[in-house]
């Protein structure tokens, strides 16, 4: 896919429930130009994958759609060969629905823990609660190496280039809370075609997150819907979620091909992104 094209699967996964970013294109594009794919019959699109690379030796999945009148014909398993070619060599992530994890598992994915969306809806007024006393800024105003170098620690290779582009889309609001020892965690808010998201959430304590968290949610208008996409073997994360009234809406299963890579889970309280890690 060109840089046009994009936009083409994040509409593509919009009509599956995903519930993409206003503007994620942009940042999914930046991550890899190259790692977007599309199958097209007599030049007219029916299949979608991201097959992006990151660094040398780690690659992530997502974007698997097929076009609901072409399904069961076999152009899903061409343009996964396709993505599955073009991360050759390298260990593979995906968040794999429900219906096709056992195809995963088929193609040697084994399951390394699974994901939850929460949905919450903002009320007016502040959210309930006593704030935890943590100072935040926002992330433009910090040493750009600052929340990269953090990252490292939640990530199998650096991202750079995405996330700076994940950063600074537009109605975006992106905090760190910095200590005396540096970036203690970061969180970021973005408009969804449903609501607002907020991913990744990292912090190096349940108070930190607390705080990300609480600020974030204050820049949702009240009466709008917004979500946190929380890996359920962490128990801190899923109760950050449900202490705010937050509901299960959706399920993902995180699978590799190869070996899991030591990031860093007891950190993670929001996942970036079920399309791209």
């Amino acid at each position: 896919m060109t840089r046009d094209d994009v936009p083409l699967a994040v509409e593509w996964a919009a009509q599956e429930g995903w519930n993409p970013g206003l503007h994620d294109a942009t940042p999914f594009f930046a991550a890899d130009p190259e790692g977007f794919l599309v199958g097209e019959i007599g030049g007219q699109p029916v299949a979608v994958i991201s097959a992006v690379r990151y660094g040398s030796d780690y690659g992530f999945i997502g974007f698997y759609i097929v076009k609901p009148q072409y399904r069961g014909s076999g152009h899903g398993w061409a343009i996964w060969q396709a993505a599955m070619a073009r991360l050759a060599g390298r260990t593979i992530g995906l968040d794999g629905v429900v219906a096709q994890q056992d195809n995963y598992r088929r193609s040697g994915f084994e399951l390394a823990h699974r994901n939850a969306r929460y949905a919450g809806q903002r009320a007016a007024g502040e959210i309930s609660g006593t704030a935890p006393a943590v100072a935040l800024t926002a992330l433009n105003e910090l040493p750009p190496h600052l929340p990269l170098d953090y990252d490292r620690g939640f990530f199998p290779t650096e991202r750079a280039s995405f996330l700076r582009a994940w950063v600074t889309q537009p109605g975006t609001v992106a905090l760190g809370a910095v200590g005396d020892a540096g970036l203690q965690g970061y969180g970021v808010l973005r408009p969804c075609r449903d609501g607002y998201k907020i991913g990744p959430l990292f912090a190096d304590s349940a108070a930190v997150a607390e705080a990300i968290f609480r600020t974030l949610a204050q820049h949702v208008p009240a009466g709008s819907a917004f979500f946190l996409d929380v890996p359920t073997n962490h128990p801190s994360a899923v109760s950050l979620a449900t202490q705010h009234g937050m509901q299960v809406v959706f399920e993902t299963a995180r699978m590799y091909r190869g070996a899991a890579p030591d990031i860093s889970l007891e950190r993670t309280y929001g996942i970036t992104s079920f399309e791209l890690g």
